[in-house]
């Protein structure tokens, strides 16, 4: 799709390209795809577009969290990845985050450095942990 050799394959189209020189400072909201081959310094966030994809080419970087249904890395992430679909790490990502998926597809050569969570355990925990904070605000009541 664009003439760029390090670039990684792009599900649909992009509606939103950020290029190599550019630096994006504050929060990022998009919907449909995005393809980032700069930095941004913040969060990038889907709305409400159940097929958005964020693509981030090697040399393109993210500090902050990743929320799509779908995301693809082949640069470096300093951040929690959390993808209602699928999520792709390519041969060059870089990844320190935890990352919450439905589904994983994770390269040889990529590197994350933090926790892959299903969505099913991530739920799970949740509940767990409302139950729990449930409990002790029952026992300090009747404690009190």
């Amino acid at each position: 799709m664009f003439k760029n050799s390090k670039a990684v394959a792009v599900d649909g189209p992009v509606e939103t390209l950020i290029g190599p020189k550019v630096v994006l400072q504050g929060d990022l909201h998009f919907d449909g795809g995005l393809y980032i081959e700069g930095r941004v310094v913040g969060r990038v966030i889907a709305g409400e577009d159940a097929k958005a994809v964020v693509t981030l080419a090697e040399g393109g970087s993210i500090e902050g969290e990743v929320r799509a249904p779908m995301v693809v890395i082949n640069g470096q992430v300093d951040g929690d990845i959390h993808a209602s679909g699928r999520v792709q790490l390519a041969p060059k990502a870089r990844v320190t985050g935890d990352v919450h998926y439905q589904v994983v597809e994770m390269a040889a050569g990529a590197v994350l450095t933090g926790r892959l969570v299903h969505a099913a355990q991530a739920e799970a925990a949740e509940a767990a942990e409302a139950e729990e904070s449930g409990s002790k605000a029952r026992l300090s009541a009747v404690a009190g």
